[in-house]
C-alpha cells in the first residue's frame, strides 16, 4: 500500500509540474503496484489524473488562466470518442494494449526531450495561430476554422482517454501550442480543465465496460495524487523546465522499454 501511495503522489506531481504526462505513468504504475493488467488499471489511474487536474484547473481559474470556454469544446467533443475507446479497450487483448500504450510512451518521451531544448522554452506568439485572443479581453476569437481544430483536438484526445486510460496532455499542451496565441501558462490550465472534464467521462466509460477495482487501493492511489498535483504546483515555478522535461523523458522512455518487452515476451 504505501508504494501506491508513493507511485500516486510522483504521479499528481508530475501532472502539476508539467500539466500532462500524469497518466502515462499511473498506469504502469499501478500494474506494477497492484499486480493489474492495463483495463484494469485505467480507470483507476484516469480517476487520479482526473482528480488532480481539476484542482490544478481550479488554481489556473483563480489566476484567471483558464480558457474555459475551448476546454468545454474539447471536452464536449471528446465525450463520444471517450466512450468509443472505452468500448475498444475492453474488445482488444491486453498485450495488443499493453503495446499500443508503450509506443505512445515513446512519442511522449521523444517530444518531452526536444522541448527540452532551449529553443523551445520560449512559447512564440504565432501571426498564424488559428486560434488567436483578442487583445481587448484576452479572449479567444472564435471561428469556424478555430471551432473545427480544437473540436479535432478534442476527439482525438477522448479516443485515446477511452483506449489507453490516459489524460490527454501529451495530445492537448503541444497542439494549443502549434494552433493558438496563448501563453503556456494558458495552455497548461486549460490542458487541466479538459484533462478534468474529459477524464472524468473516460472513468464512467470504463467502470460502465468493466469491473470496479478495489476501493481502497484505488482511493489511496487517487488521494497521493492530488497531494502530489498540489506539491508540483508549487514546485513549478521553482524548477528548471528542461532539467524536468528530460528527467520526465528518460523516465518515460524506460517504463516504455519495459512495457514492450514484457508485451513481446510470450512471443520470445
Amino acid at each position: 500500500m504505501l508504494l501506491t501511495l508513493l507511485l500516486g503522489a510522483l504521479v499528481g506531481a508530475v501532472l502539476g509540474l508539467t500539466g500532462a504526462g500524469g497518466g502515462i505513468l499511473a498506469i504502469p504504475a499501478l500494474m506494477a503496484a497492484q499486480g493489474w493488467s492495463l483495463p484494469q488499471a485505467a480507470p483507476v489511474a484516469l480517476l487520479a489524473v482526473a482528480s488532480g487536474a481539476a484542482l490544478g484547473a481550479y488554481h489556473g481559474w483563480r489566476r484567471q488562466l483558464v480558457r474555459y470556454r475551448a476546454a468545454l469544446l474539447m471536452a464536449l467533443c471528446g465525450a463520444p470518442f471517450t466512450a468509443l475507446g472505452a468500448l475498444l479497450a475492453h474488445k482488444l487483448p491486453a498485450p495488443l494494449l499493453a503495446a499500443l500504450f508503450a509506443l505512445v510512451m515513446l512519442i511522449v518521451a521523444a517530444r518531452s526531450w526536444r522541448s527540452a531544448h532551449p529553443a523551445a522554452q520560449t512559447v512564440q506568439l504565432r501571426r498564424d495561430a488559428v486560434c488567436r485572443q483578442d487583445p481587448a479581453t484576452g479572449r479567444l476569437r472564435w471561428n469556424a476554422v478555430s471551432l473545427a481544430a480544437l473540436a479535432g483536438v478534442g476527439a482525438f484526445t477522448g479516443l485515446l482517454t477511452g483506449l489507453l486510460g490516459v489524460g490527454g496532455g501529451f495530445v492537448i499542451v503541444p497542439a494549443l501550442r502549434r494552433l493558438s496565441d496563448l501563453s503556456m501558462h494558458a495552455i497548461v490550465a486549460t490542458s487541466l480543465l479538459v484533462i478534468a472534464l474529459v477524464g472524468g467521462g473516460g472513468v464512467a466509460a470504463s467502470l460502465w465496460h468493466g469491473s470496479p477495482p478495489p476501493l481502497l487501493p484505488a482511493a489511496g492511489f487517487v488521494l497521493a495524487a492530488m497531494a502530489g498535483m498540489l506539491l508540483g504546483r508549487r514546485l513549478a515555478a521553482r524548477l528548471s523546465p528542461a532539467q524536468l522535461l528530460r528527467g520526465f523523458a528518460l523516465l518515460v522512455a524506460a517504463v516504455a522499454a519495459s512495457m514492450l518487452w514484457r508485451a513481446a515476451s510470450p512471443w520470445l
